[in-house]
């Protein structure tokens, strides 16, 4: 069996003297999208901050691609492969929308042929047309949505093989969730390993091949999405009673 792109192994982690993690395991394989689903602080967003190194684990180890990458700072995680679009997705609101995805190269920027920047930047563009037609707006003055296509479009810079997503459709309007959420799975075609914490477990389950449930910093469930999405506990607590059944999207 191939070895996951992922190996997160016993992981604990702590804000100060709380533990926000408790011993959670999990992998992710090359070119699946994982769901991490849970209620408002079960973990999921520091799962994805021990993953980039923003809060990195107190014990446990995570292995990406092979390498024990556990303490490495994040700067160091982006060379490596693994990109992270935050909650909120902390732009930088006084520059443009170049600027902006620009700085997503910022590690490659030097070394990195002009014509390949310009090529990672038309792929963006196809994905998200509209930051095209606003590339000299500045970033502050976009729409939710728009900035939240700018936040994936800069992670997407930095040439990621692993994709930590974080809320993305928070305060999106329905229409616009289903457009972004049809540009995330179009990227696992795209060669592109994703990890998605989300709180619409629906869309989440939906595109997914997979998926942990988090509660209390402890996996509680997992399994294959198509398989969660129809069990009682899942529907009960995450997705409402009863779902009628819907094809997955590819």
């Amino acid at each position: 069996m191939a070895q996951p792109i992922l190996d997160i192994q016993a992981i604990t982690t702590c804000y100060g003297a709380i533990e926000a993690l408790h011993e959670v395991s999990l992998h992710v394989e090359t070119g699946e999208i994982v769901a991490l689903i849970g209620a408002n602080g079960a973990g999921k967003s520091t799962l994805l901050n021990s993953i980039s190194g923003l809060n990195p684990p107190r014990q446990g180890r995570i292995v990406f691609d092979g390498r024990d990458v556990t303490h490495l700072p994040p700067e160091e995680k982006v060379r490596l492969g693994v990109s992270h679009v935050p909650e909120h997705r902390q732009l930088f609101s006084t520059m443009t929308v170049w600027e902006n995805l620009m700085l997503g190269a910022y590690h490659r920027y030097r070394k990195t042929p002009k014509h390949q920047l310009d090529a990672d930047l038309q792929r963006v563009f196809r994905l998200f047309p509209r930051l095209e037609e606003r590339i000299s707006q500045l970033a502050g003055t976009l729409s939710g949505g728009e900035q939240q296509m700018l936040a994936i479009g800069r992670a997407l810079m930095a040439q990621p093989r692993l994709l930590l997503l974080d809320e993305p459709s928070l305060g999106l309007a329905p229409l616009l969730v289903k457009e972004l959420f049809q540009v995330i799975a179009s990227l696992r075609d795209q060669d592109v390993t994703i990890v998605l914490v989300e709180q619409n477990a629906r869309v989440a389950l939906d595109i997914a091949d997979r998926a942990y449930v988090l509660e209390t910093g402890r996996i509680v469930l997992e399994g294959m999405a198509a398989t969660l999405r129809t069990d009682p506990r899942i529907r009960a607590a995450y997705l409402g009673g009863h779902m009628p059944e819907t094809s997955k999207q590819t």
